[in-house]
Parts: C-alpha cells; structure tokens; sequence
C-alpha cells in the first residue's frame, strides 16, 4: 500500500474525533447513510485489509454508496490504525477513529455509534472470525422491519469451527449463566454471547447505557426498546492471524456486566423477595443454632429441618407479601399445595447452582472463596425469583386478542382529556382498549418469555395500540407508571 493521504492540516479526512462523555447514542437525521458499521480494533493489523475488502465487496453490492465503515482502534502498537489510513485512501466509505485514553471494545463499539451517519448502527469483529458475508443477510432483516438483527452460532445452520470441548462448555455455561441473572434479556436470543449484529438507531437513542467487556448484546437488548428481534445462523471461524483477546478475566466481566445490568432493570417485587430471603436465613441459623446446639440433634437432620423451615418461612411471606395478588388470583386450597412443591423445587435448584458456580469460580478462575460465594449467592437469588416468577406465581390468564380496529380513537383527542383532567381515566374513556391494555402490559410485567413465544405476544400487544404510538411499549411509557420504562416483559 502508498502513503497515507494527508491534507494541508496534517489530519487525513477519514479521521475521525473521538466522542466524549456519557454513552449515549445521539438521534440523527436521516440521510444517505442508512448503514454504519464498525470494526473495533486492538493488533488486527493481519487481518484488516482483508476485513475491509470483503465487506466492502458485499456491501457496495446491496448498499452501494449508502453506507459507512468505521475502525475504532485503542492504539494499536502493531500499527492498527496507520494500516487503516491507507486502506480509507482506497476505501472512501472507511473512517478511522484512534483512542488514546479509553480501551475496552464495548465502549469502542459506543464511540464509533455516537460519531455514526446511519439509521442502523452494526458491530463485527476485526478478526475474520465473523464472515463478512452475512452482513448482506442482516441487512435483509433490518431491511425487512427487525428492531436487531444478530448472527447466531446456535441458531440452525450455525455452528463453530474447531473449538475444543472446554471452550464449548464454557460458552454454554456462561449462556446459561445469563439466562439465570437476565432470563427476559438473555433468553430473547439464541446467541447472547454475539458480538455480530445490526440494530436500529431509534432503538437505543438518548438511552444511556453502561456496558463492562466484550458482550455488548445483551447491553443492547437489555436498556434499549428492542420488540422485533432476528437472528441469521453463521459459522464462527477460527482465526488465522493475530493473538486471541480471550481470557478468563473476559468472563469475570460477563458476570459482572450481567449483574450491573440486572441491578439496573430490577422488577418491582425483587427488594420484596430479597428482603423476604434475608429472614429464611435467619430462620436457617435460628433453627439449625437451636436443634444442633439446644436440642442434641445430629448436625445433618438439624440443617435439612432447618433449610425446610426457612423454606417454608420464604414461601409464606413471598405467597402473602412478595406475590400476593397472584396468589389471590389463582386460587389458595390445592393451587397453594402445588406453588409450595414448585418452590420447593426451584429452592433446591436453586441450591446445585450455587454450590456448582462457587466451584467453578474458585477452582477455574481463582477466586476469592467468599467473593465467590457472594457471587454464587446473589445469581441464586435471582435464579429463585424468576423461576418462581414465571412458574410458580406466574399470570394465571392468556394474553387477550387485538382490540379491534373500530374501538380505537384519536390519540390526539385523548392527549386533551388527558390534559384538562389530568388522570389516566380520561385516557381510557377516550381511548376503550386502554384499560385491556393496561391489563395486557400487567401480564407482561408478571410473565417471563422466551424466544418466539414472546415475539408473538409482543406482535399482539403493539396491534391494540392507538394512532400515534409506533409499539405497545412507547404507549405504555407514555400513559403508564414508570414502572414501564423498563423493556417490555422484565
């Protein structure tokens, strides 16, 4: 390759400044640009022209002269960025951002959306180990009305190349991992884990968001108004040049990413069942203080009657406190009989988890015992709450049919009465279907989907909406409580 073009100021035009402050995503005008797609950098400078040819090969096929490549490299001392320059003399879609002070490829990832022209924002890795190629069937999803599009190594078709069985399992438990910590996060995706993927600007404008590490998904999926998700199977590929970035302190930061985000997207009954699982403990020691020490029992008979009491304590207080309502409203008698078998048996999974994570983290990784176990502990918590959430105090009704087009009325006829009276009952007087809405995003609120389950619930909840909101849910931040700033179905 030539010289790396230079201008009278010294500073080559495909040089781009390096955003600062929080990291949010700024809304922008539509434009030419419909597509921004960037390659964060760290020693990739094997791979990159080869990276860049590629993409650019498919991309001025099915997006000519409508789309943007940025390389956001951390200061590569191998020359990352010089390599770059050279190729956006070659490349006029090719922009270059250099960091000199923050690293990390999430937040690389950020930087490059907040200088992006796009409508849809795109990540891929610079190692080749994502295939150029599938950008065309990503675009084709977005194209086609998806809010994200991700490549998926699990979804049919998909699959990895020449990992060895270790990494396989460790994939997969860190998957499952995540779907323990976040299941309304994690579980919408087949391939929580990718770093390939397409999402719509409007999706996460304005959002400020806080990513730790190299999984940034699930920092999107999780803050941002995502309701229409695709995933296009790929072959993850190994690589052929340059040094692996993964280590085991990649995974500490997964957990502690999976952890920030969920403290951020808590449920409202969480602090009630925290609390409640606070007095089980005092009962377990209690107990286990008063038949062991008091009594004379034999230590193991004194702690399963002490862990059954504190579990029999924990299922009362969430059955009258925590979970109440739903208690009422499915019914007491034998329907009790059956929520206390169910959280019996999450407890005790609940249980083989901790004890499974706290050896994995100590044995695997090194970790402190006690920091592990306060580890294992908080993602057994949220282990127990959302599977007794969803299957033991689950919604006990379907989610109701569409409202039908005739019953909906003006949205600006509604923001009137709404705002002479000041109170969501004007709204529903106006506006029919609010109240079955109301009662449709509650239902949300209780259950946890999965996959395409949810899609097509959320398919149904966007149809009742009225004239002038897009998605059921910017309706429900808009006339709800704000409760309904989280995503849809947390």
């Amino acid at each position: 390759m030539g010289a790396v073009q230079v201008i009278e100021s010294g500073r080559h035009p495909a040089v781009l400044d390096v955003p600062a402050g929080v990291l949010s995503i700024p809304t922008a005008e539509s434009g030419e640009i419909k597509l921004s797609l960037v390659i964060p950098t760290f020693n990739e400078s094997k791979n990159l022209e080869q990276l860049v040819a590629r993409l650019s090969r498919v991309l001025d096929q099915c997006l000519p002269g409508r789309y943007e490549l940025i390389v956001v490299d951390d200061d590569s001392p191998d020359g990352t960025c010089a390599v770059a320059l050279r190729l956006a003399d070659r490349y006029p879609a090719l922009r270059v951002m250099r960091r000199r002070g923050e690293k990390g490829l999430s937040t690389a990832v950020i930087r490059g959306w907040q200088a992006a022209r796009g409508e849809i924002l795109a990540v891929i890795d610079a190692d080749l180990q994502h295939p150029p190629e599938v950008v065309e069937r990503l675009w084709a999803q977005m194209a086609n009305g998806a809010d994200l599009a991700t490549g998926s190594r699990h979804a049919e078709g998909g699959g990895v190349s020449e990992w060895s069985a270790l990494r396989r399992a460790l994939s997969r438990g860190a998957q499952f991992l995540g779907l323990c910590v976040l299941p309304t996060v994690v579980g919408r995706v087949s391939d929580p884990m990718s770093g390939y993927f397409m999402v719509r600007r409007s999706a996460i404008a304005d959002t400020e968001l806080s990513p730790l590490g190299y999984k940034i998904l699930i920092e999107v999926i999780g803050r941002g108004r995502i309701a229409r998700i695709a995933e296009v199977p790929y072959v993850f590929v190994e690589r052929t040049a340059g040094e692996s970035k993964v280590t085991s302190k990649l995974y500490v930061e997964y957990l502690r990413h999976l952890l920030r985000l969920r403290l951020a997207l808590l449920p409202a009954r969480f602090p009630k069942f925290a609390v409640v699982g606070l007095s089980g403990v005092a009962v377990d020691m209690f107990l286990l203080w008063l038949l062991k020490g008091g009594l004379g029992w034999p230590l193991t008979l004194s702690k399963v009657v002490a862990t059954e009491m504190a579990i029999a304590n924990n299922f009362l207080w969430n059955e009258l406190w925590t979970f109440g309502d739903l208690a009422e409203r499915q019914g007491y008698g034998f329907a009790r009989v059956r929520r206390f078998a169910r959280f019996n048996v999450f407890c005790a999974a609940g249980l083989a988890l901790s004890l499974a994570l706290l050896t994995i983290q100590v044995r695997f990784f090194g970790m402190n015992p006690y920091l592990a176990n306060a580890v294992a502990i908080a993602v057994t918590t949220g282990w127990n709450f959302w599977m007794n959430k969803t299957f033991s105090w689950s919604a006990p009704h379907p989610l109701k049919a569409p409202i039908p087009a005739h019953c909906r009325r003006d949205a600006e006829v509604v923001a009137d009465d709404r705002a002479e009276e000041g109170d969501s009952k004007a709204y529903d007087r106006s506006f029919p279907a609010a109240p079955e809405i109301r009662e449709t995003f509650q239902y949300f609120e209780e259950q946890t989907y999965f996959g395409p389950q949810r899609e097509a619930h959320i398919a149904a909840a966007n149809a009742l909406v009225p004239g002038g909101f897009t998605t059921f849910a910017d309706w429900a931040r808009s006339h709800m409580n704000p409760i309904a700033d989280a995503s849809v179905g947390d």
